[in-house]
């Protein structure tokens, strides 16, 4: 890594030796060492940047489609051939071990080619408008065209690839942004800044600024941006949306997401129980659709709390610059305090853990729990760690009923061989995704991704995105 950073406003680099600006320091998550410094962006940089990203929306709306997918296919090229240096300061700043790491690479890089092809998609429709007398002769057809300036506001767990589920799709739609990255991981986004600096995008069209949370009124609260994304947590979320006033709010917020393991899955529990670790446990758990409670029937509930209490205590943490590293540390000390106590306080009320528990500064064990009451912390809020909540259910209609009884929904993973279980769990899940024959956790950038509840509002995916970032437009030709 280098040792200082520069926001980028207007498509420009600002480092702080040259603005006398703040800077940001940005630690080694494993071993709390400050490794770098970005310049921070203090009220007259974000103004700045908000006027230059208004002023830039009628180039961002004139640049040709062929344009924008150039632009979006030079990134993804870019972003390839610097996927290894991109996976190592994930592993830094973010504390992710390596293979998921270059997991977020290679889905930064897919984000990015989707949004290429859905670029010369713009959308439209022609319209059967003679309906009656009245209308003889009368036809309409509908375009679709940019909402203008969008304010996007990002957290730490995937500082790649969320950044990028808002930039490629405002690229594709020609709308300008500002983007804040959180201030735990700042660097990955400052990388993509360079990268974007190398393409033929109009001055004024992004800027990526780490502010402090006292300057941030402006990205929630300025009547020129025409939208605001935010994906964080649910109590901030809603907060955000509460004041941001007459723009659109699209909103991707916390999750308890819960996987059933039904009665038909005895045979195949081998291959269920490595995909709850893998679905509970990467990235230490900190996703918002990371498995945190799993529903297995009574039936085989005994077999596979067995294999999965034993597969969790061969996982290997540590270092996550380590290529043998499973599980690194969570983003600071403070949370896994938080999450530690929460796991106390569980087992004070009767819960039993079964594996974990422990924990070492920011590196939580892999913890495995039951018997957690349904209105403790661990079970009812989101726990954003290592730590999966396992229950036995007797049918799948109780199973149904108990993942719905939660507050947060996106997604659920259902482990089954029986289609009607399949369609029940589709059409009775209150949730924003069903993933059968898999774990929540699974997400594919091009497919519709969202929650409903506490879990958010609105879609992304490329496409889902780029239609909350566009508008229709009619034309209607009147008939003689």
């Amino acid at each position: 890594m280098e040792q200082h950073y520069p926001y980028w406003r207007a498509n420009r680099p600002v480092f702080a030796a040259a603005t006398s600006a703040e800077e940001l320091a940005v630690t080694d998550k494993f071993s709390g060492e400050v490794v770098a410094h970005v310049a921070l962006a203090g009220p007259e940089a974000l103004d700045a940047a908000i006027a230059a990203g208004f002023s830039a929306r009628e180039a961002m709306r004139r640049l040709p489609a062929f344009t924008r997918k150039e632009i979006l296919l030079h990134a993804a090229k870019r972003f390839r051939e610097r996927g290894e240096e991109l996976a190592r300061i994930l592993a830094i700043e973010a504390g992710k071990p390596l293979r998921d790491a270059r997991g977020e690479v290679t889905r930064l890089v897919e984000t990015f080619e989707i949004a290429a092809d859905e670029a010369l998609r713009p959308g439209g429709e022609v319209l059967g408008l003679e309906i009656s007398e009245r209308s003889k002769g009368t036809r309409g057809m509908t375009k679709r065209v940019p909402v203008g300036l969008c304010s996007f506001i990002t957290p730490f767990n995937f500082p790649l690839n969320l950044v990028a589920h808002k930039m490629a799709p405002a690229i594709a739609a020609g709308c300008p942004f500002v983007l804040k990255p959180s201030d735990r991981t700042p660097v990955s986004a400052m990388i993509l800044g360079e990268v974007l600096a190398e393409t033929e995008l109009p001055e004024g069209a992004f800027s990526i600024l780490p502010v402090k949370l006292s300057h941030l009124a402006p990205l929630i609260e300025d009547p020129r941006f025409a939208l605001l994304s935010f994906t964080g947590s649910s109590k901030v979320g809603w907060d955000l949306r509460a004041r941001a006033g007459r723009k659109k709010v699209i909103l991707e917020l916390g999750g308890n997401a819960a996987c059933i393991v039904d009665a038909d899955q005895r045979e195949s529990l081998d291959a269920v129980v490595e995909r709850l670790v893998f679905g509970a446990f990467y990235q230490s758990g900190q996703s918002c659709i990371s498995v945190q409670r799993v529903l297995a029937h009574h039936s085989l509930h005994d077999a596979l709390r067995e294999k999965l209490v034993a597969r969790v205590r061969t996982l290997v943490a540590g270092d996550p610059k380590e290529e043998s590293t499973f599980l690194g540390p969570m983003i600071d000390e403070p949370a896994a305090q938080r999450l530690q106590g929460w796991i106390e306080a569980a087992r004070a009320r009767g819960a039993k853990v079964l594996a974990g528990g422990g924990r070492h500064g920011a590196m939580l064990e892999a913890t495995v729990v039951e018997d957690v009451p349904h209105d403790a912390s661990l079970y009812a809020e989101e726990a954003f760690g290592p730590v999966v909540v396992l229950e036995r259910f007797t049918s799948f209609a109780e199973a149904l009923r108990t993942v719905n009884a939660s507050d947060y929904e996106l997604q659920a993973g259902v482990f089954t061989n029986d289609l009607r279980h399949t369609l029940r769990a589709w059409d009775e899940l209150e949730v924003g995704g069903v993933v059968i024959g898999d774990v929540p956790s699974f997400r594919v950038d091009n497919m519709p991704y969202g929650g409903v509840k506490g879990s958010g509002v609105g879609r992304e995916g490329v496409r889902w995105a780029m239609s909350d970032m566009t508008e229709e437009r009619l034309l209607l030709l009147r008939g003689s």
